[in-house]
């Protein structure tokens, strides 16, 4: 990873996740099964410049939901909170 990005993994917003699991907001502003176009959407919004790449989560080898890399040079968990307050707008 590059100074100045976040990847962003789907697991961090569902909803369906324990925080052990790899969910990393509050089950209030998790989304139910979200999908890297969801991330995407949200960063869009936000005015976040981000790639999308085909990697899964280290935890969740078996699964390849993908992974947004955003350009984003503040606190990661910032990121995170405002991606899920966008997502759960958009739904």
């Amino acid at each position: 990873m590059v100074e100045g990005e976040c990847i962003l993994y789907p697991c961090y917003f569902n909803a369906g996740y324990s925080r052990s699991a790899g969910r990393r907001v509050s089950r209030s502003l998790a989304a139910k099964a979200p999908v890297v176009n969801d991330i995407e959407r949200s960063l869009r919004g936000l005015g976040v410049t981000y790639r999308v790449e085909d990697h899964h989560h280290p935890a969740h080898w078996q699964r390849h939901d993908g992974r947004v890399v955003a350009e984003w040079t503040g606190k990661k968990e910032q990121l995170i909170r405002k991606v899920a307050q966008k997502m759960d707008k958009g739904r």
